[in-house]
């Protein structure tokens, strides 16, 4: 029976691999007490997982266990964590993802708790290293359910996704990678609360956009607007057609700027293409401006 799983689920190195991101999320006070959970993939269907009910900041190669792709246990003494549903969901939709990392990052997770939409278009970094993170609708964490609420964002190029009240969650094709996407998007929500603190935020404009999604594309990074062909490039709409019910809606911030499409030159629409999402965009846009008007 072991001869069918990848000898990578007792890789030691691997093992500490987690304990460290372990230590960095607990450190940074993105995982209190037993907050948090950790993957990589090691095998067709093997990956390796912290366990349920303890402290990332204090883990042990020893502590680490090991599920198939099912979410059953294969190795390990602890029992895995309930949330692996999630890390799984995630590797069978996108087979470059071999690592996982979902904590609670306090800036970011603040960002879920109002359901406020992260704006594009204001830090080269973000441009360049993020782009889109799409909100995905808040389900009791741990079943299935939960796990599939990311399903309509793992487009090409997506890596970080906000979990509505809850948290976030980043992968990529190793650990620290998939580690330094939640640094990087709490970094910027935190910039982001300060900036609103001084009034406002100042988006950057067509030009210095573009610029940044050419020299993103010529260092070799993905992007969804590099495969949407009507995507408003600071609409945050390449995965409009995820929302079935609810598409977030910019309430602390002025409503970023509307730039035609990457690809095409086009501007995006509704998902009926009749225009009416200009429309909406427009009113949401002066309705924005009154009330900002009205609360000074």
């Amino acid at each position: 029976m072991q001869n069918q799983w990848n000898s990578g689920i007792n890789d030691r190195k691997l093992k500490e691999q987690i304990c460290e991101i372990g230590r960095r999320i607990y450190n940074k006070g993105f995982a209190a007490a037993n907050d948090g959970n950790i993957s990589i993939r090691v095998g067709e269907n093997a990956v390796l997982c912290s366990p349920t009910m303890i402290c990332k900041g204090f883990m042990t190669p020893e502590d680490i266990c090991a599920v198939d792709l099912d979410g059953n246990q294969i190795a390990g003494t602890r029992k895995r964590t309930s949330e692996i549903l999630l890390h799984l969901a995630i590797m069978k939709a996108r087979p470059d993802v071999k690592s996982v990392v979902h904590c609670h990052p306090p800036h970011a997770t603040a960002f879920a708790v109002a359901r406020e939409p992260i704006p594009q278009c204001v830090l080269p970094e973000i441009e360049v290293f993020l782009g889109e993170v799409p909100m995905a609708p808040y389900e009791t964490p741990g079943g299935q359910k939960f796990a599939d609420t990311v399903l309509p964002f793992l487009g090409e190029g997506t890596n970080t996704i906000i979990l509505n009240n809850h948290g976030t969650v980043s992968f990529d094709v190793d650990l620290e990678k998939a580690y330094w996407k939640t640094e990087i998007v709490d970094a910027y929500c935190r910039i982001l609360l300060l900036a609103k603190q001084l009034g406002n935020i100042n988006y950057l404009d067509e030009r210095e956009s573009r610029e940044l999604l050419d020299l993103k594309q010529k260092l070799g990074f993905d992007d969804p607007r590099f495969h949407v062909e009507n995507c408003d490039l600071c609409g945050n709409s390449a995965f409009r057609k995820g929302y079935e019910e609810q598409l977030p809606e910019t309430r602390a911030f002025n409503p970023p700027p509307s730039f035609p499409g990457y690809l095409k030159g086009e501007t995006c629409t509704s998902n009926n293409g009749d225009g009416a999402g200009d429309v909406e965009a427009l009113v949401k846009a002066i309705t924005n401006e009154v009330m900002t008007a009205l609360g000074k």
